[in-house]
């Protein structure tokens, strides 16, 4: 059914003339090693999350690592479930693209159906530049300010007040969020609140047992007031903003840090202290935001039903959102104007199949921002855009979803696949979103 609104696996690797399994790649000679051909691949594009204390569930920063899973990942980069890029080729160019040519799969896959060699140090190639994956520095670590451990089940929204310790004016140039316990963190989101909402905030959190404060559907100010400064999902790994881009912070700000604990199904330790850390400069030539992008009526009315035992359920949404620029950034861009989009993520929960997010031009004309042909909740993250796009007055963005609520699609907890029920949007993770958030700047 369709509804429009305006305004690893792992599988055994089998070699069938492996091309390269005596020799290395063109232009190379004798056999494939790891300090030639592999690590190369490896540092690229696993190092920023198969590394100590990173979300994959092993390492792969030494030889003993890479040869140790080698079957494993010959098999999963054969299929392309790994790395783990979801946004579809053809839509548009991304800069933290880590997907990997056909001679680099065929390398792998070689390499390991090899003797797996080590091969000489000085064979090394240079590791290849992976800022994108992560802070090129750390100016400023904000941990939460207790170890807490969810109350409510399954799920439990949490907001932490922290003090922004800097004087003068600072500009958020890179974020990353590392849970403290990532088996029952959802996602984390840091809101920004202005001096002048400080004191409703440090109220919400005085009135609970705390620190912290029950907030479910955001950060529960008084008046509004806050913007994002960055956010986590399963499959985010934070990086550096564009260049010359940053989100303003004044004195006297707070930030407020919202963690989403899910608890079904998990035991032993739940636990947990989530860390912000952040890189900063004190001025950037072009002030940045982030965007949520949604049919708020969706979230305030209803109206994004996805009725149960249903396979392709659709709903769309598309606005100019020039004139309200300011609204969704709690002031930090003007209206009216035309910005600059550089990034675009998505996020639905585990029924969602695809989306897809788009600028429709006001001569006709669409540019994709991001093609999501298979969604997979695990596997969130930001897409920043080789060359950003221009939304001006006029023009819309468009996003789209769709949902499977068939009863082959339904999470399995205790062993138990659960019935389908009718879902719409909702703040639990058996609930549904259908979410776009933009990076964005003057």
């Amino acid at each position: 059914m369709s509804r429009t609104d305006q305004n690893t696996g792992i599988v055994i690797w089998t070699t069938t003339a492996v091309m390269f399994a005596a020799c290395g790649p063109a232009g190379a000679t004798g056999p494939l090693t790891y300090a030639r051909d592999v690590k190369p691949i490896v540092d690229a594009s696993c190092g920023g999350c198969h590394v100590e204390g990173g979300i994959a569930p092993f390492e792969l920063t030494t030889y003993d690592d890479v040869k140790l899973h080698r079957f494993a990942i010959a098999a999963a980069t054969k299929l392309r479930t790994m790395p783990p890029v979801l946004a579809a080729k053809g839509c548009s160019e991304y800069t933290n693209d880590l997907s990997l040519s056909d001679e680099q799969i065929s390398t792998l896959g070689a390499w390991a159906e090899s003797d797996a060699l080590e091969g000489e140090a000085p064979e090394a190639s240079k590791p290849v530049d992976t800022s994108q994956a992560g802070l090129s520095r750390i100016d400023l670590e904000l941990p939460m300010p207790i170890v807490y451990t969810p109350r409510q089940s399954p799920d439990d929204y949490r907001c932490f007040v922290m003090e922004w310790p800097r004087q003068g004016f600072s500009y958020v140039t890179g974020f990353r969020a590392k849970p403290g316990n990532a088996q029952v963190v959802h996602h984390v989101i840091a809101y920004l609140a202005g001096p002048e909402y400080a004191a409703e905030f440090e109220a919400l959190d005085a009135a609970e047992d705390g620190p912290g404060y029950t907030c479910f559907g955001g950060a529960n100010g008084i008046g509004g007031g806050t913007g994002w400064l960055g956010a986590w999902a399963p499959g985010a790994i934070g990086g550096m903003y564009p260049d010359d881009t940053g989100i303003l912070v004044r004195p006297g700000s707070k930030v407020i840090l919202q963690v989403h604990y899910n608890t079904l199904g998990k035991t032993g330790d739940l636990s947990d202290r989530t860390t912000v850390e952040l890189a900063l400069t004190d001025s950037v030539k072009h002030r940045a935001a982030y965007v949520p992008f949604t049919n708020f009526s969706w979230i305030r009315n209803g109206g994004m039903t996805i009725p149960a035992h249903e396979s392709d359920v659709v709903h769309s949404y598309r606005i100019d959102p020039t004139p309200y620029w300011g609204l969704v950034t709690a002031g930090a861009l003007p209206n009216g104007v035309a910005l600059k989009v550089h990034s675009a993520a998505a996020h639905q929960h585990l029924l969602g199949t695809k989306s897809k997010q788009e600028v429709l031009r006001k001569d006709g004309t669409n540019e994709c921002l991001l093609d999501i042909p298979r969604w997979d909740f695990h596997w969130q993250q930001a897409y920043w855009l080789a060359k950003p796009k221009l939304v001006k007055p006029g023009d819309q963005l468009s996003i789209t979803c769709h949902w499977d609520n068939s009863m082959a699609n339904q999470p399995v907890v205790d062993g138990k696949r659960l019935m389908p029920r009718d879902a719409d949007w909702g703040e639990s993770t058996t609930d549904e979103m259908c979410l776009g958030l933009l990076y964005v700047s003057e």
